[in-house]
């Protein structure tokens, strides 16, 4: 018989029977582990140091050879050594200009100038004077 809207028939007994026969399956191999351990093949490394624990804030003896190592891998690689050591280091090796910078010569300086579009960020409607050329010639 079919049951009415929002009425459940009664479970099969045989479904009953396979379902607490796979329940009692499953919980002979679930294990609950209660004890954690670090992962010996993956190290965790800790950055920062935690301000209320008293075993890290001891003062340690600074390393003088290990601050050197690390301040000499912090310089850029121009300052470091003489020439480039790799290829992708030749590209922008040498910065010097290879002639003289000289602002009068038109030839390698090029100025901004400034035009109604710079000023204004549009150009006039055809016709009509920039708003910067109206008031002075009034």
């Amino acid at each position: 018989m079919a049951a009415r809207r929002g009425e459940r028939d009664p479970p099969d007994a045989r479904q009953n029977l396979l379902r607490a026969e796979r329940a009692k399956k499953e919980r002979r191999w679930q294990l609950l582990f209660t004890q954690y351990t670090v992962n010996p093949a993956h190290p965790v490394h800790m950055v920062s140091r935690k301000p209320m624990s008293w075993h890290e804030n001891i003062q340690e003896p600074i390393d003088d050879e290990f601050l050197k190592l690390l301040h000499r891998a912090a310089v850029v690689p121009r300052e470091k050594y003489s020439e480039p050591q790799t290829e992708s280091q030749v590209i922008g090796w040498n910065t010097k200009p290879l002639v003289p910078f000289d602002r009068s010569d038109t030839r390698f300086y090029f100025p901004r100038q400034t035009t109604e579009i710079t000023i204004n960020g549009y150009p006039a409607p055809r016709g009509q004077m920039p708003k910067g050329q109206e008031e002075s010639q009034r």
